[in-house]
């Protein structure tokens, strides 16, 4: 999920955009958000660029540091590249709020769906939308269908699993607070306890250093890791959907919050006019074919 040159990105392309647009999990979708209205908004409180946001004028954006391709590029959510960079922008502009406008804050991962008041206007860091989660805060509609993948090293002997039952006897590891944990104890429920580490970069060492025999992480960082960043690792394969709505990656934002049916209109309207599905071409397309474990 570090930044790299952008020709590896496109090396590591080899199928459509398809499977992504397509890619299902088990976590609900949003359903008591307003709809979008045809201005691209919801509800008249929505007045372009005279939200009732943190800084009068402005709309603060919060995603943790460091910020990972192929969500940011560089390392720098503030210059539009890569793809939660892109559709934060997007929604911003759909709000009346040019680049310029735009004020980006640090938040880490968990602290940006944890109880509490918060200091940002919405924050985007592939925070899964569940139930639990919005006891705490409120979510827009879904910007991103997401499934989760299994990364093992080449030759290691999670390298050949084939179906879950394969999966039930390694040491698992996963990023903690993420859907990517949540799979292995609520679908692999494995013979060990999975490892969690802080940071995504905290479980791909383990993954290099044999700590663990496979990591579980969303599919598009899991292509991203196993071309630049884990070479010798593979993706054993991804989890089809549990049942129910698919998983999907909402923006976060405070309980209650006024601007929730406005962000999720403009989120709606992103997705109708076909903004997100360019957007996730033009950075999400290394997806390529990997087997469902089943």
């Amino acid at each position: 999920m570090h930044p790299a040159p952008r020709a590896l990105r496109r090396a590591v392309a080899a199928a459509t955009v398809a499977l992504l647009a397509t890619a299902v999990g088990c976590a609900p979708q949003p359903e008591d958000e307003a709809s979008a209205s045809p201005s691209g908004t919801a509800g008249k409180n929505c007045a372009q660029g005279k939200l009732a946001t943190k800084t009068s004028g402005k709309l603060t954006i919060a995603t943790d540091e460091p910020a990972y391709e192929p969500w940011f590029k560089d390392g720098e959510p503030a210059n539009g590249k890569g793809f939660e960079s892109a559709v934060a922008y997007a929604v911003a502009k759909r709000l009346g709020y040019g680049k310029n406008a735009v004020v980006w804050q640090k938040v880490p991962f968990n602290k940006a769906f944890a109880p509490g008041a918060k200091t940002f206007d919405f924050d985007v860091n592939q925070v899964s939308i569940s139930t639990e989660r919005r006891k705490a805060v409120d979510f827009s509609t879904g910007y991103y269908d997401v499934r989760q993948a299994v990364i093992a090293l080449k030759g290691g002997k999670a390298a050949t699993a084939a179906s879950i039952t394969d999966l039930k006897k390694l040491k698992l590891g996963a990023q903690v607070g993420t859907t990517s944990l949540d799979y292995i104890s609520d679908v692999v429920k494995p013979e060990q306890d999975a490892a969690v580490y802080a940071k995504n970069d905290q479980a791909k060492s383990a993954l290099k250093n044999g700590q663990v025999d496979a990591v579980v992480t969303d599919l598009p960082t899991a292509f991203y890791i196993t071309a630049a960043e884990v070479t010798n690792a593979k993706i054993v394969g991804q989890f089809e959907n549990q049942g129910g709505a698919p998983e999907q990656f909402g923006l976060v934002l405070d309980k209650g919050s006024a601007l929730t049916s406005c962000v999720s209109g403009a989120v709606d309207a992103l997705r109708k006019d076909g903004t997100l599905a360019g957007i996730e071409k033009q950075w999400l397309s290394e997806a390529v074919d990997a087997p469902v474990l089943k």
